[in-house]
């Protein structure tokens, strides 16, 4: 235990000058869709419930989420959202969050939520926001900034409830089986990640899919008993094992551990299947929804709300609780292989120091 305080301490001092890049989905948006018309928003009480301001923030959570929590462990602030007007000047220096609610690896995934800042838009606003750093700070220190920074991507997970699963008959569904379309995601990641590495990236968590089949919204729909929904878990373990093949791969391509898969389904599965060892009461029912385990539906003023958030693992009918995300965030940190391949956090910062 003292190593790891030790670690935690001794990369905080380090780290505070780390820029933080976000991409992806609304596990780690932290607002950019409040300024998009879209149905896929978190801009409306009870969200942020618990967040410092008590207001909702376009975080799809109660309170922090996984990038926040991140942040504060490194001892910096968090990133801004790369829409938010606020984003300028030296703000430009601590990172930017280009993470957009309803995204995923596929550029079909999320149509229904209309007006959402898919992967390719994302990392074409990566380059711009280069651009802006260099006009600042100056080509050699901008790219050096990037290089030096630490990036998060988190996709795949709405590829499966928002595409091949979300009816019973979906187009994806007839193309593929469940094999075939996890490859094909997987080697589109490949090539988002390849991009990365393009634009400077040389640190990056990339996490996995969650437990789909175990979220509120997949029991609502699927489990007459509770149990998570096979098929969809299933799914959701097989395009987990190809991406970390594939990150493994794409590190021997480039010649360095500059890709890190996050098993965020491992993670998660360990409070789903045992949520008191956590201090839950529940990891399938959420605090936040309506309907069986509150998973039909946004999470909106009008639905059952828990009083004590601590107490669930799920704060809606897709999104972990902050108290949840807290545990993720610190196995991303101290986690061994089964969780962090090829290492932890805290072993990153301590070769980066």
């Amino acid at each position: 235990v003292v190593a790891v305080v030790v670690g935690f301490l001794f990369c905080s001092a380090d780290a505070a000058n780390r820029a933080f890049f976000v991409f992806g989905d609304s596990l780690v948006d932290n607002g950019n869709n409040n300024f998009l018309l879209t149905t896929a928003r978190a801009d409306n009480v009870p969200y942020g419930i618990d967040y410092p301001t008590h207001r909702p923030t376009g975080r799809f959570s109660n309170g922090y989420n996984i990038p926040d929590l991140i942040s504060q462990e490194l001892g910096g602030e968090s990133t801004l959202a790369y829409l938010d007007p606020h984003l300028k000047g030296s703000k430009l220096l601590i990172g930017a969050n280009f993470a957009s609610a309803g995204v995923g690896i596929l550029n079909d995934t999320g149509f229904q939520f209309a007006n959402i800042i898919r992967v390719h838009k994302q990392l074409h606003f990566f380059k711009e926001y280069q651009c802006k750093v260099a006009a600042l700070i100056g080509k050699d220190a901008a790219e050096k900034l990037v290089n030096d920074g630490l990036v998060l991507i988190s996709l795949g997970g709405n590829d499966f409830v928002n595409n091949y699963f979300l009816a019973p008959v979906t187009l994806r569904r007839l193309q593929y089986d469940v094999l075939d379309f996890s490859q094909l995601l997987v080697s589109e990641y490949h090539n988002i990640l390849r991009t990365l590495y393009d634009l400077g990236a040389r640190r990056v968590l990339v996490t996995g899919a969650g437990p789909l089949g175990c979220v509120p919204a997949e029991l609502a729909m699927r489990s007459p008993d509770g149990r998570c929904a096979e098929e969809v878990q299933q799914a959701s373990s097989l395009y987990n094992k190809l991406l970390v093949e594939m990150i493994l791969g794409l590190n021997k391509e480039v010649g360095s551990d500059v890709f890190v898969a996050v098993n965020a389904q491992g993670m998660q599965n360990d409070f789903i299947d045992n949520p008191r060892a956590f201090g839950f009461v529940t990891s399938k029912v959420a605090c936040c929804g309506q309907g069986p385990y509150n998973g039909v539906g946004l999470c909106t003023g009008a639905s059952n709300l828990c009083t004590d958030r601590d107490k669930y693992a799920f704060w809606d009918a897709f999104h972990p609780s902050e108290k949840a995300n807290r545990i993720i965030v610190k196995t991303i940190f101290t986690g061994g292989d089964e969780y962090m391949i090829p290492m932890n956090l805290t072993t990153i910062m301590h070769l980066d120091s």
